[in-house]
């Protein structure tokens, strides 16, 4: 288990096969799938097929989405992290910033949290020069914790049919923006 994050409640590493109940969780629930094309998964074995997708992904890029877990209690909260996206901009691939809750968490600051620190990561880090991220424009909620990290909206696109808001933050912007906030 690889361990990338550590946070005062929450760990965040590499997702692996004894996940799969947590994804399953994760990804089954209707209302999580909302903003998603409305297609939760059916079964345990689509929740491995899910992790090996993610894994392969960590081989392939050098980066996938992290598992968040509760550092108290040890139970599976979601996903997080970056990944090379190249499916749903149609003209260009970038590093993608996401994450996805089980609803029992949502409302707790983790999906705003996990985001600081998967940016923080691929600046830092992997030293990439720009992250972006792509949300449904009625989803909210992830609407607002993108503005809220420091990404700034871009423009509005098409993805399967459904408008999408478009954000980026470049690693200047990022690191002038944390100068800011230590500043205050």
């Amino acid at each position: 288990m690889k361990i990338h994050i550590e946070t005062e409640r929450l760990i965040i590493r590499d997702l692996e096969k004894y996940d799969a109940q947590g994804i399953f969780d994760l990804d089954s629930d209707p209302e999580v799938h909302e903003f998603l094309g409305n297609n939760p998964i059916k079964t345990i074995d689509e929740a491995h097929n899910v992790i090996d997708l993610i894994r392969k992904q960590y081989t392939e890029y050098g980066i996938g989405r992290w598992a968040v877990i509760d550092k108290k209690t040890e139970d599976f909260i979601g996903w997080t992290g970056l990944k090379y996206e190249q499916r749903v901009r149609k003209d260009f691939s970038y590093y993608d910033l996401g994450y996805r809750l089980r609803k029992k968490y949502w409302g707790k600051g983790i999906a705003t949290e996990t985001a600081i620190e998967s940016l923080t990561y691929g600046f830092n880090t992997l030293n990439l020069k720009e992250i972006c991220a792509a949300a449904d424009i009625k989803h909210l909620a992830s609407n607002k914790v993108l503005k809220k990290v420091g990404l700034n909206f871009i423009e509005t696109f098409d993805f399967e049919e459904e408008p999408h808001n478009w954000y980026k933050i470049t690693k200047p912007e990022w690191v002038a923006l944390h100068k800011t906030i230590k500043t205050i």
